[in-house]
């Protein structure tokens, strides 16, 4: 196998992840809350020929001496982007917005055989029943949302009005005119790449990061609550653009073509040679 082949195989592969990333960002444009994700190259591992004599043959270069022969690019890093989504009111009452980029609502999730702390912009809650006349606030996937100390928001009763203020403040009136508070569970996350996406439009902190949580989020409780930002009544929509997704979409489909004629010239080459006798 060519050298040429080697390095475009090895581009391709890459390429075509990047392809999946951005499916994925236009297959969840329409998705609550989602957070699109940014994909940046770098170069692999190349070769260093010194083919001048000396560098005084080379006056007045910009670039550096000799010439490199690379292996390939591969993916560098892939970037969340927090950037704010657009903010549409729908009037329901459990649908809660968070106006802040970098803040997300805690939620409980089964892993294994254990539960974990997770996080998600989704805020299109539900209330679901459970023993003893009580109302348990979940996702729309059934995952309950916790409070500011990591417990399960639990309502007793039924629940004739429920308002949320700005700073996350819950307010519960059953119908026997009692009312309970409750505190929704908001982080700020300071490091976005070190999160894992866990599917259902959740992220978690990898077992690689366990003990160093404060390192990613700080959990907005006490004196952070007036940093809290939400909107009741209201859905933060994707911050996909598609225009941009479209245009580097075609980019990608160009260079991964590009790469694929590399590798069919390749092979046209060296079955020319082998033809040769």
């Amino acid at each position: 196998m060519s050298r040429m082949m080697i390095t475009a195989s090895n581009t391709m592969d890459q390429l075509q992840k990047q392809l999946d990333i951005i499916s994925s960002n236009i297959a969840n444009s329409q998705t609550t809350g989602y957070k699109s994700k940014n994909v940046s190259f770098s170069e692999l591992m190349y070769q260093q020929f010194n083919n001048q004599s000396g560098i005084e043959n080379e006056v007045g270069r910009l670039t550096p001496g000799g010439i490199r022969q690379g292996s390939g690019a591969r993916i560098g890093q892939v970037q969340t982007n927090l950037s704010q989504g657009a903010v549409t009111d729908t009037g329901r009452q459990l649908d809660f917005a968070l106006t802040k980029a970098d803040q997300f609502f805690k939620v409980l999730v089964p892993n294994g055989n254990t539960i974990q702390v997770q996080y998600t912009r989704d805020g299109a809650f539900y209330l679901s029943p459970m023993n003893n006349n009580e109302m348990a606030l979940v996702t729309s996937d059934g995952y309950q949302v916790l409070d500011e100390q990591n417990n399960p928001i639990i309502i007793n009763g039924n629940v004739s009005e429920l308002t949320v203020n700005q700073s996350g403040q819950l307010s519960v009136v059953n119908t026997d005119g009692q009312t309970e508070q409750f505190t929704l569970g908001v982080v700020q996350v300071h490091n976005p790449n070190a999160l894992m996406n866990t599917g259902n439009n959740l992220l978690a902190i990898p077992d690689a990061f366990a003990g160093q949580e404060a390192d990613i989020l700080t959990n907005l409780e006490g004196a952070g609550r007036q940093q809290v930002g939400i909107k009741q009544g209201a859905l933060e929509q994707s911050n996909v653009d598609i225009s941009v997704e479209m245009t580097n979409l075609m980019q990608t489909q160009r260079a991964y073509q590009f790469q694929s004629r590399a590798v069919t010239l390749s092979d046209q080459m060296q079955g020319l040679i082998n033809g040769i006798r």
